[in-house]
């Protein structure tokens, strides 16, 4: 075992922090690219890994749906991490010394009404916590940057200003994946399934293959689709359920969404996080 687990991006990023809340025993990898991260826990160099795929300000995060299930990595759990933005900048500066920040064009947005309000520019940048360790080690007096606290403290920023986004609720969920499932995890409260499913090209197939869910009292969560290979008719869809696939109506569910699919594959089977309630 390596105990490491995996995220995209530099020491500091809002991923980092969800592994270090939520697997605190473990030590951060992190990663140029998903594709690396993938890569890292396939190979062994890491155990797990923390995707990001949504946002409850900005919304689900590109291209990450397309990447799960070729991965070859299964869902154990989800976390859902607060978004609190920070903007630091050199040792020495003020808040109106700062004409310009960076970070992820993600983050730019919610910040918007502060950035407005200070008469700062944004720029967008690769990554955050990036960002952060360049302006530690190129000190300039009018930039700042936008990214989480810990950046701060890793890369030796002060802190001008905390909680700057725009709403209360910014939270990412993320995905903790492994190498190998868990399917066997009931627990108290409540259990979620993942799973991407093509419909067959017959008329009225999605409306048929959701009719299950309904009929037999399973509540969908989410839905979402995204075309596969550039082509406009075929579609895949990426759908995260309540219930366990063992569970009588989730199984009667995915047996009428068989008979309408090409394909249908479970990505992971793992608690609800609390935060859900």
């Amino acid at each position: 075992m390596t105990n490491h687990i995996a995220f995209q991006g530099a020491l500091g990023a809002y991923s980092d922090e969800a592994c270090r809340e939520s697997r605190p025993s473990m030590d951060p990898l992190p990663c140029q690219n998903f594709e690396e991260m993938i890569v890292a826990v396939r190979e062994r160099q890491a155990d797990l890994a923390m995707v990001p795929v949504e946002n409850s300000t900005y919304g689900r995060v590109a291209d990450i749906h397309r990447l799960l299930p070729e991965s070859g990595l299964h869902i154990v759990d989800e976390v859902f991490t607060r978004v609190r933005i920070s903007l630091m900048a050199n040792r020495g500066t003020k808040l109106e010394d700062v004409k310009t920040v960076r970070a992820h064009l993600v983050l730019l947005p919610q910040a918007r009404k502060f950035l407005d309000q200070h008469g700062i520019e944004a720029i967008n940048a690769a990554d955050s916590a990036g960002a952060a360790k360049e302006l530690a080690k190129s000190p300039d007096p009018q930039s700042g940057v936008l990214a989480s606290a810990i950046s701060a403290e890793i890369y030796g920023l002060d802190i001008l200003a905390e909680n700057i986004e725009d709403h209360g609720h910014n939270t990412t969920r993320f995905l903790i994946m492994s190498r190998e499932p868990n399917h066997t995890r009931r627990g108290d409260g409540k259990m979620m399934t993942t799973i991407v499913f093509q419909v067959r090209n017959i008329p009225a197939a999605l409306y048929k293959a959701m009719g299950g869910f309904a009929t037999n009292g399973v509540n969908m969560l989410k839905l979402e689709s995204y075309m596969l290979g550039g082509s406009f008719t075929a579609t895949q869809f990426y759908a995260d359920i309540e219930g366990h696939p063992e569970d009588a109506n989730v199984k009667l569910a995915f047996e009428e969404l068989k008979y309408f699919s090409n394909r249908l594959k479970i990505l992971g089977v793992y608690p609800a996080e609390p935060y859900r309630d």
